[in-house]
C-alpha cells in the first residue's frame, strides 16, 4: 500500500498522513479532517488526493518559461551580493524542496547571493548554503520593489 502524502499549502513541506501532529494524541483526530503541518503548524482540510491517475492525466501543468520583464529570475541569474524574495520551489522533486525548506528556503523567504563559483552560494537568514546548478535553477524568484 502506497503511503499517502499531504503538502502544506502554506509552507509548501510534504508529509505523511500519520506524521502530522493532529493524529498523534488528539481525542478528535479520527473524526477531524484537518491536517496540522508539522513544519509550520499550519492546519488545513485534506483536499482530494493527487493519486488520481485520471486526475492527473488532466490537471498537467505546463512548464512555463520565465520571463525576463516579469521580473522572474533564478538564482542562476542573480549577480553576487544581489537580493531577492523566494517565489517557489520548481522541479518534481518534493524530497529536495523538503530539504531546501528545512534551511529556511521557503516562498516568502529573502535570499541573498554571495558567490557564483564554483557552486551558487545563497544566505537566508542566518543559514548559508552552497547549491548545485540544477538546484540554482529550480529556485524562482523575484526582485525586491525599489
Amino acid at each position: 500500500m502506497a503511503e499517502h502524502f499531504l503538502t502544506c499549502p502554506l509552507c509548501g513541506f510534504e508529509f505523511r498522513k500519520s506524521d502530522s501532529l493532529c493524529h498523534h494524541g488528539c481525542p478528535l483526530g479520527a473524526m477531524c479532517n484537518l491536517n496540522r503541518c508539522p513544519a509550520c503548524e499550519y492546519e488545513f482540510p485534506e483536499g482530494p488526493r493527487k493519486g488520481s491517475w485520471l486526475r492527473q492525466l488532466f490537471q498537467r501543468e505546463a512548464a512555463v518559461p520565465l520571463l525576463p520583464d516579469e521580473g522572474l529570475l533564478t538564482v542562476k541569474t542573480l549577480a553576487a551580493g544581489e537580493r531577492a524574495e523566494v517565489l517557489c520551489l520548481a522541479g518534481d522533486s518534493p524530497s529536495r524542496r523538503n530539504h531546501l525548506a528545512v534551511f529556511g528556503l521557503v516562498p516568502g523567504s529573502e535570499l541573498r547571493l554571495l558567490q557564483r563559483h564554483p557552486s551558487f552560494v545563497v544566505e537566508i537568514g542566518e543559514t548559508v548554503l552552497a547549491l548545485d546548478a540544477d538546484v540554482a535553477g529550480d529556485i524562482v524568484l523575484k526582485r525586491p520593489a525599489a
